[in-house]
């Protein structure tokens, strides 16, 4: 006897063929970045713009998922997560490996671009499906460790990367065929959530509706949230470089850090979101983003630098989940697709905007220093307006008790 789409139950297998699936998106940028220089090597003497062109090359795909994101969304509300899922890896596959076989830069930034419609499909449909799949405390479980994963297999594939570029600019490109392994996995253990028989249970319990204050709390808190994440990411070496740090270990060493940082910040929020709240937690690490941020602003030496991000990590690390969790149990079924489309389009868009939002706070500011100080205490002025929320919440909390309870 056969078991029904609508009796199976979500497991372990599931969950890895997902979490797996969702660490795609981080290699599709981490694995490549070591052989820029390389890359303008062969580029530059044949193309005059290729200062510009070949970093577009490594980050064009972060503009075409922050573009794409919300149609992907709608596509896995139309056509369904799974089949999208399938193809989307198939493509990354192709569009990732096709800039080792191109020789004009144009060609390659073009493959990039489309391969980040590819990332946009993924990491949509991950997410979805790890929302239809699971609910409540193993929803925040898997939610958690998407962060860890990724994290994880992006700093694996770094190290790779670099390995293998020292060779050839072309060689960790072929890398992006690895997820093909993956193609059969999803075709046997994932399936198609019965959207209809979770819409009835949802308006049984009163939640057949979008929770549209959540809904745009969650993507406006992941966008600026992104914004002071990448400050850190883009501006430390900078910031390193003004201190008369000019190793390249010692730079790689601080990116490194940060990132371990963010892996702890992500291992402590299932505490954090326990004993806080989401709300409180959301004000606990915008907090730490700010304090980070302030930190590497007046940050005298390297060692300072460190404290810095790995402040700043752990409220980083914090950040995804906890803005993600909210945004999931906002939504329907029938809407999870378009709603996890757009929370991942604003996530993207603040990656991509933040080094224009520094450039922005420098030409106000005078510096670079300046700049990230009043990032800094924009975080800080977020941090107190969710403080205000919390407040609130917990303040009307405790009159529906006083007004429930016995006379």
């Amino acid at each position: 006897m056969t078991t029904t789409t609508s009796q199976r139950q979500a497991g372990a297998r599931e969950g890895a063929v997902l979490l797996l699936g969702s660490s795609l998106t981080i290699v599709g940028s981490v694995m490549v970045t070591s052989v820029i220089p390389k890359m303008m090597a062969e580029f530059a003497p044949t193309n005059p713009n290729a200062d510009l062109w070949v970093p577009l090359a490594i980050t064009g795909p972060a503009l075409a998922i922050a573009l794409f994101a919300p149609v992907a969304g709608w596509l896995a509300d139309r056509v369904g997560r799974k089949p999208m899922l399938v193809v989307a890896t198939l493509l990354y596959a192709i569009l990732g490996a096709l800039p080792a076989q191109l020789d004009a830069l144009m060609g390659v930034v073009a493959a990039r671009l489309l391969f980040g419609v590819a990332e946009a499909m993924i990491m949509t449909g991950c997410s979805t499906l790890i929302a239809d799949y699971w609910r409540g405390e193993q929803r925040m479980r898997y939610v958690n460790g998407q962060v860890i994963t990724i994290g994880l297999v992006g700093a694996i594939f770094f190290a790779v990367g670099g390995m293998l570029g020292e060779t050839s600019w072309r060689t960790p490109f072929y890398l992006y065929l690895l997820p093909l392994l993956l193609v059969p996995f999803m075709l046997r253990v994932l399936w198609e959530p019965p959207l209809e028989r979770q819409q009835a249970s949802d308006h049984e319990r009163g939640e057949d509706r979008v929770n549209m204050v959540a809904l745009v709390a969650g993507c406006l808190l992941i966008g600026v949230g992104m914004v002071l994440c990448f400050v850190v990411t883009i501006q430390t070496p900078v910031v390193l470089v003004g201190l008369g740090v000019s190793s390249s270990t010692l730079i790689g060493l601080g990116a490194g850090w940060a990132l371990l940082a963010s892996l702890l910040g992500a291992l402590l929020w299932p505490w954090a979101r326990r004993a806080l709240g989401t709300r409180g937690c959301n004000v606990l690490l915008l907090l730490l983003l700010a304090i980070g941020l302030w930190m590497l602003a007046e940050a005298p030496d390297y060692t300072t630098v460190l404290l810095a991000v790995t402040v700043h990590g752990l409220g980083a690390g914090m950040l995804v989940p906890n803005a993600m969790a909210p945004v999931m149990n906002a939504l329907t079924p029938k809407t999870r697709g378009r709603g996890m489309g757009l929370f991942t389009g604003c996530l993207y868009i603040g990656q991509f905007v933040s080094p224009l939002v520094v450039d922005l706070a420098a030409g106000i500011g005078g510096d670079l220093k300046h700049a990230i100080l009043l990032l800094a205490g924009l975080g800080a002025l977020y941090a107190l307006g969710w403080a205000g929320a919390t407040w609130r919440g917990r303040a009307l909390l405790a009159a529906s008790r006083h007004d429930r309870s016995p006379s």
